[in-house]
């Protein structure tokens, strides 16, 4: 397995690169900095598809890179989303939507993880075209000063971004209560 500086492999350097892109990003955004940020995002949505290719085809997949690079992703999502949300440039209901699935899938993981439920980080279909679409939807708001799309455009966004982050949180609350219950008959069996 090839290694980067100090033994850490590159994709989880990479992954560590996009959490500290992060501060600055919401830096950019308080500043109202749209080019810059759009920038930023950009370099830490690189980093998401590097880390992610790199651990695949030179098989330097870890155990960390499972749990960092998930967080990775919601860090600078939600903080995108808050951000964006409060300076009215998407829609509040999409930034309360998109945030409070993440904060759910966060507090199921962590819920799973304190009852020692065996938990395999994998994201499902539905979660990466959610996670697509709201980088999509991000991209598309924050570049509007590059390339503005036509406003219903935006709407489409929105709607569609809103309801695979709906359904995708709906299915992770499925797995979740499905892991616990499967752990706990296991645990309970004589």
């Amino acid at each position: 397995m090839k290694k980067g500086f100090g033994g850490m492999s590159i994709p989880n350097l990479l992954t560590i690169c996009r959490i500290l892109l992060t501060p600055l990003l919401v830096w950019l955004l308080l500043e109202k900095k749209l080019k810059a940020a759009l920038v930023v995002f950009f370099i830490a949505g690189l980093t998401d598809g590097l880390d992610g290719l790199i651990a695949r085809v030179f098989s330097q997949k870890t155990r960390l890179g499972a749990y960092l690079d998930p967080l990775a992703d919601k860090l600078l999502l939600v903080s995108t989303f808050i951000l964006l949300g409060i300076q009215d440039l998407i829609p509040h209901w999409l930034a309360v939507i998109a945030v409070s699935r993440d904060i759910l899938i966060i507090l199921g993981v962590s819920t799973l993880m304190i009852h020692h439920v065996p938990l395999e980080i994998r994201p499902s279909v539905l979660s990466k075209a959610t996670t697509l679409f709201q980088l999509l939807t991000l991209f598309a708001v924050m570049g509007s000063w590059l390339f503005p799309l036509p406003s219903p455009a935006y709407s489409v966004l929105f709607v569609v971004t809103a309801l695979l982050s709906v359904l995708s949180g709906i299915h992770y609350v499925h797995l979740g209560i499905s892991l616990f219950e499967t752990h706990r008959n296991r645990t309970d069996a004589p």
